[in-house]
């Protein structure tokens, strides 16, 4: 009976503890909800609105009945054009998925008996699988227009028509080389807010802040001098990592050293600017460790386009991703690694991690100031 009352004192003592902590209630509840949404409703393996570039070089009626073929089909986004040589670039700086060219001769082919019309599907191997995806559907679209041609003319046999598949930047399609760049820019995310996320909430927990706040630096000067060390240290560990990747693993690093460092500069701004936001507000290594997990992979690694195609994404998810810096990491990691020093694709999304990193060291700075005073 007494023990029973002990138990009892305990168990009353934790739900008080519960009720007055809410990190143990975001841990049961909110957690699994966000979890939830972003798996069951933002996130899906379909390709979904692909943009293809459509080279019509054949002005016969099948070849411009096979393009409004896949104008109007729901998982391709087309843009047509006369000529391969203006799609083609549009790859090169991601703005197109893949080009489908009808060159000339096709509608002549199609009609002859006993001729295979040509085709060539080009996609861009950078994600295999929204590649292969990309692919798969169109020869889906181009296999139905073909039934749906036979049907109309009563014919026995469908014509041939002889698709020629290839794949831009990683031609034997191996995953490994799309997932590592990949991963190293989840790896650089997650170091990045997790090194500054838990010095000042480290120094409150030491009882070394009020020394801190002591001195005559500002608090500009107390952000940069966190700042520095951990972005060097960032950066080096940026370097090592692609040490691993080219030398362990295999996989050609085809940009340059410059191109890589300048990217990972922009970027550790906007991380280790969130890390110190996050560690300003908390004064607890425990609950700043949780909310650089929760603030800086779990997004990262769903939102960022390394796994999951971003344009399949809903609108919410896709607004999300916009302000998500290890979005923009992850595709200038890809270029560099696959294409190399492509600046068409790269300095836009450098001047996008500026935009965020002067953001978040912004925040950080105010933050920063709010505590000092």
């Amino acid at each position: 009976m007494r023990r029973g009352r002990r138990l009892w004192a305990l168990v009353r003592k934790e739900k008080l503890q519960i009720v007055r902590d809410p990190s143990s209630i975001v841990i049961a509840f909110a957690l699994p909800l966000l979890l939830l949404f972003l798996f069951g409703y933002g996130i899906t393996l379909d390709a979904k609105s692909v943009q293809l570039g459509l080279a019509l070089e054949d002005e016969g009626w099948e070849a411009r009945d096979l393009s409004m073929a896949f104008q109007g089909s729901p998982y391709f986004e087309p843009q047509v054009s006369p000529a391969r040589q203006k799609l083609f670039p549009l790859v090169a700086a991601d703005e197109l998925k893949g080009v489908l060219v009808i060159p000339h001769g096709f509608s002549a082919a199609f009609r002859a008996p006993g001729r295979a019309a040509q085709l060539q599907l080009a996609v861009d191997g950078t994600f295999p699988n929204a590649g292969s995806m990309a692919q798969s559907y169109g020869l889906e679209v181009i296999s139905q227009w073909v039934r749906t041609l036979e049907v109309n003319a009563d014919r026995v046999n469908a014509p041939s028509i002889r698709v020629e598949p290839r794949y831009w930047y990683n031609s034997e399609m191996e995953s490994r080389r799309a997932v590592l760049p990949g991963i190293l820019a989840i790896i650089m995310a997650l170091i990045g807010t997790m090194l500054t996320s838990l010095v000042v909430a480290r120094e409150w927990e030491r009882g070394t802040m009020e020394a801190l706040l002591s001195t005559p630096a500002g608090a500009f000067e107390l952000l940069l001098g966190k700042f520095i060390p951990y972005y060097l240290l960032a950066v080096l560990s940026t370097f090592f990592n692609l040490g691993v990747v080219t030398g362990l693993f295999g996989i050609p690093f085809r940009g340059s050293l410059f191109a890589l460092f300048c990217v990972t500069s922009l970027f550790m701004l906007s991380a280790l600017g969130q890390g110190l936001i996050i560690s300003t507000l908390a004064r607890n290594q425990y609950i700043a460790s949780f909310a650089a997990l929760m603030s800086a992979f779990l997004p990262a690694a769903l939102l960022s386009g390394f796994v999951f195609e971003i344009g399949a994404m809903p609108p919410l998810q896709r607004a999300v991703a916009a302000v998500l810096p290890a979005r923009y990491l992850v595709t200038c990691l890809s270029t560099l690694f696959l294409a190399g020093d492509v600046w068409g694709v790269l300095l836009p999304n450098m001047l996008k991690l500026t935009v965020l990193g002067v953001f978040f060291m912004g925040m950080a700075l105010r933050g920063t100031r709010g505590r000092l005073d």
